[in-house]
C-alpha cells in the first residue's frame, strides 16, 4: 500500500525541484498498469524533447510503476494514449546488452522538467530536456560498467522502426530515426544529433545498435540529443544552441518553464489531495502538441519545409479525443498559443490532413478528426492569427470524401457513432462558412448536419430499448447507444422538441442512475454538464460534486469494454493507479475534464462561446488571464449553488459567455 498512494513529500525532495504550484505535481500518478497510459518523463510544455525510463513492461508511454526492470531511457513519447503508443526513440541502457538493470523505487523522484533515479548497479540516471532537446546524466556506480548501449531502432510500436546512424567521431553520433505512429496508421522521422561530454570508442555495433565504452577513470557521462524534423544539420543546431547551458541550467529552465503555465491558475480551500489533482491535471494538458519549428523552419505533412519565423507550428494531435476540453482550456489559459496551434491546423489542413495518420508526419502523433470543431471553437473565442478560408477547401473535400460507403478517411458514416460524430463536424462547417462568408456553404451544411442528426438521432438514439446498454452495440467503435445518445449538446433543442424536456431530464437522471456513464472513455464526458440546458441546472452540482470525491461511485465501464466486475471509486485519485482501470487519459483530455469540473465550468457545447456555471470543489479560484485576473469563489456548499453573480449582477441563467468569463473580475457561487 504505501508503494502504491505515493506521498507529496517523497516526490518533491529533488535538487532543483520548482517552487509554487509545481510542487503540487505528481508525474506517477496514472503510472502503473493501464491506469492512465502516462509517463514520468522530463519534459517542458509543448516540449517534443520527452526523455524518460522505458521499462521491460512496454506500455503506451513506455512507463509502468510497477515494473522495475528497464530496458533503457529514450527521447520520445506521446502522453496517456492508447493503442500501442508511440515514441521510444534513441534508448540508451547504461550497462552492456543483455544485463538486467533495476529502478530502485525508493530513489526514484520526478517533478516538472526532471527526472532521477538510481539503478540496482549502482547507476544514477538524471534527466532533464528543452523542446527539442534530451539531456541525460549517468553517474556510473563503482562496480559498473563505463558503458552506454544505444538503440538507434528502438520504438515502443517497433512496427515501422527503421533507422541510419553515422558515429562522426568520439564524442558525436547522427542520423535519423522512423518509427509508427499510435495505432501504426502511420509514421514519422525524427533526425538527430548525440553528443556526450567525455570521449568513447565504438566496441560494438551493427545496423542498429552500438556499444560505447568510456576511460575506466570516467565516473560521469552526460549525453545531449538534439531532435528535428528537418534534417541532422538543424539537429546539430539544437544542441549548439544550448551548450553555454550546463545540466543544472537546463534543469531549473525547464522548471521556469513549467511555473509559467502552473501558475496561470490559483486554487485555495480544499484538500492538499485534490490540488495535486489539480495541478496533475494541468500539467498533462500542456504535453502536446508538440512544438515542431528548428530555426524558423517546419515540415508539414506533404513533406515541404516551410518558414514559420515570428510563429510557433505545432505538430503530434490527438484531436478525437482533444478536441472536447484540452483546447478549450489551451484557448482559455494560453491564447497566444492557440492561435498558432490553430495556424498549424490550418496548415495541416493545406498539406495532407487525414483521420488519422499520415505516413510522412514530422512528429509522434495520433489523429486529426473534429479539427474543424477545434478552429470554429477558438475563433468565437476571439483567438485569431490564422485564416479559415484557407483550410475550407480541405473541410469540404473531406467530407465529400466520407459520403462514399464503407470509407475509411474523411467525414465517415458508417456506424451510428460515426455518425453522431460527422453531425458535429458538419455543423462546425456551417458554422465556419458563415464567418468566411460563403452563404452558401453555410446553408448546405447547416442544413445537413440538421438532417443527418435528425435521422440518425430518430432512428437509433431516440426510442430507448434493452440494447442501449450494450458497449459497441450495433457497430460502435467505442461507447454504448446511451452514452452516444447525449453526444450533439448544439442540438439540445431539437431533443427537446422531439423527446420532451422532461422526458430527457428523466432519461439522464436514469442514465446515471444506472450508471451507465462510462468516465473512462469520452463519447459521454459531458453529459454530467447537460442538465442545465434541460433545465435543471442544480442536477449538475450534485452529480459532478460526487464524481469528483464520492468514493461510493460505481463505474460499469472500461475504455473498450464493460468491466468484468464494477470499478468502484473515484475515477481520479492520487496514487500510481490514480486513473479508473482502462482510462485512456488520452493527451490532456481527461485532465482538462478534471479541471474543468473542479473550477466549476465547463465549455457542453464546443464551438460555441458558452460555458455552464455549477458549484466549484474549490472556495476560490483564480485565473491569471492574459490582460488582469478573473477570481470564482464559492459561498454556499460545494454540491448546491442557488444563486451566481458577476460582478454582484446576478445571473439570471446559469451561464457564461468566454467574452463574459473574460471580463469579468468576480464570479460568487452562493
Amino acid at each position: 500500500m504505501m508503494k502504491r498512494i505515493l506521498l507529496l513529500a517523497s516526490l518533491m525532495i529533488c535538487l532543483g525541484a520548482a517552487a509554487d504550484n509545481s510542487r503540487f505535481v505528481n508525474l506517477f500518478m496514472g503510472t502503473a498498469g493501464d491506469h492512465g497510459q502516462v509517463s514520468p518523463a522530463a519534459q517542458l510544455p509543448f516540449g517534443l524533447a520527452s526523455v524518460g525510463p522505458d521499462c521491460q513492461t512496454l506500455t503506451h508511454s513506455g512507463y509502468d510503476f510497477d515494473d522495475p526492470a528497464i530496458r533503457g531511457f529514450s527521447v520520445t513519447r506521446v502522453s496517456g494514449v492508447g493503442g500501442d503508443g508511440a515514441g521510444g526513440n534513441l534508448r540508451i541502457f547504461p550497462a552492456l546488452p543483455g544485463k538486467e538493470l533495476n529502478i530502485l523505487k525508493s530513489t526514484e523522484k520526478a517533478v516538472p522538467g526532471y527526472y532521477e533515479t538510481a539503478l540496482d548497479d549502482g547507476t544514477r540516471v538524471r534527466l532533464t530536456a528543452t523542446l527539442h532537446c534530451a539531456a541525460e546524466q549517468y553517474v556510473f556506480g563503482p562496480q559498473a560498467e563505463r558503458v552506454l548501449y544505444v538503440d538507434f531502432n528502438s520504438a515502443i510500436d517497433p512496427r515501422r522502426s527503421a533507422c541510419v546512424f553515422r558515429i562522426t567521431d568520439e564524442r558525436h553520433a547522427e542520423g535519423w530515426v522512423e518509427s509508427s505512429t499510435v495505432c501504426n496508421r502511420g509514421k514519422y522521422r525524427l533526425y538527430f544529433c548525440l553528443e556526450t561530454d567525455a570521449p568513447f570508442t565504438v566496441e560494438a555495433f551493427d545496423e542498429t545498435t552500438a556499444l560505447l565504452r568510456f576511460d575506466p577513470v570516467v565516473k560521469q557521462v552526460e549525453v545531449r540529443i538534439g531532435l528535428s524534423s528537418l534534417d541532422e544539420a538543424s539537429a546539430a543546431a539544437e544542441l549548439d544552441a544550448i551548450a553555454a547551458r550546463n545540466f543544472q541550467t537546463l534543469q531549473k529552465d525547464a522548471a521556469r518553464a513549467w511555473s509559467d503555465i502552473l501558475n496561470k491558475v490559483d486554487v485555495r480551500g480544499s484538500t492538499k489531495e485534490q490540488r495535486i489533482l489539480f495541478y496533475t491535471s494541468l500539467y498533462r494538458v500542456f504535453l502536446s502538441p508538440f512544438d515542431a519549428t528548428f530555426g524558423g523552419r517546419c515540415r508539414s505533412t506533404d513533406e515541404t519545409v516551410r518558414e514559420a519565423v515570428g510563429w510557433t507550428f505545432y505538430s503530434g494531435w490527438s484531436m478525437w479525443d482533444t478536441f472536447r476540453t484540452k483546447f478549450p482550456m489551451i484557448v482559455l489559459l494560453t491564447p497566444d498559443a492557440a492561435s498558432d496551434i490553430c495556424r498549424s491546423l490550418v496548415t495541416l489542413y493545406r498539406t495532407g490532413k487525414r483521420n488519422w495518420a499520415t505516413m510522412a508526419e514530422p512528429v509522434p502523433t495520433v489523429r486529426t478528426e473534429h479539427s474543424q470543431v477545434t478552429l470554429l471553437d477558438a475563433w468565437v473565442k476571439g483567438i485569431r492569427g490564422f485564416d479559415l478560408s484557407e483550410a475550407f477547401p480541405a473541410m469540404v473535400a473531406e467530407a465529400d470524401a466520407g459520403r462514399v460507403s464503407g470509407a475509411r478517411d474523411g467525414l465517415t458514416r458508417n456506424s451510428p457513432d460515426q455518425l453522431m460524430e460527422t453531425v458535429y463536424d458538419l455543423w462546425a462547417m456551417g458554422e465556419i462558412a458563415g464567418i468566411i462568408g460563403d452563404a452558401e456553404a453555410q446553408t448546405q451544411y447547416a442544413a445537413e448536419a440538421d438532417s443527418l442528426f435528425e435521422t440518425s438521432w430518430k432512428r437509433e438514439f431516440m426510442t430507448i430499448d434493452s440494447t442501449f446498454a450494450l458497449m459497441k452495440g450495433n457497430g460502435m467503435y467505442q461507447g454504448t447507444r446511451w452514452q452516444y445518445r447525449w453526444a450533439m449538446p448544439v442540438f439540445a433543442d431539437k431533443m427537446i422538441e422531439w423527446a420532451g424536456e422532461e422526458a430527457l431530464t428523466d432519461q439522464l437522471e436514469e442514465f446515471f442512475a444506472r450508471h451507465l456513464f462510462n468516465q473512462g472513455n469520452e463519447p459521454d464526458i459531458q453529459t454530467p454538464f447537460l442538465f442545465p440546458l434541460f433545465g435543471r441546472p442544480e442536477k449538475t452540482d450534485s452529480l459532478v460534486h460526487a464524481l469528483l470525491t464520492d468514493e461510493g461511485m460505481i463505474h460499469l465501464y472500461g475504455g473498450n469494454a464493460e468491466y468484468p466486475e464494477p470499478f468502484v471509486g473515484r475515477a481520479f485519485r492520487n496514487a500510481v493507479d490514480g486513473y479508473a482501470p482502462e482510462m485512456d487519459e488520452d493527451d490532456g483530455t481527461m485532465s482538462a475534464w478534471y479541471l474543468f469540473a473542479q473550477m466549476g465550468l465547463y465549455p457542453v457545447c464546443v464551438g460555441t462561446d458558452r460555458y455552464e456555471l455549477f458549484s466549484p470543489l474549490f472556495r476560490r479560484v483564480t485565473l491569471h488571464l492574459k490582460d488582469h485576473d478573473v477570481t470564482l469563489v464559492r459561498r454556499g456548499q460545494a454540491d448546491r449553488t442557488t444563486r451566481i453573480t458577476v460582478d454582484g449582477t446576478a445571473l439570471e441563467s446559469r451561464n457564461l459567455t468566454h467574452g463574459g468569463l473574460l471580463g469579468a473580475r468576480r464570479i460568487v457561487f452562493e
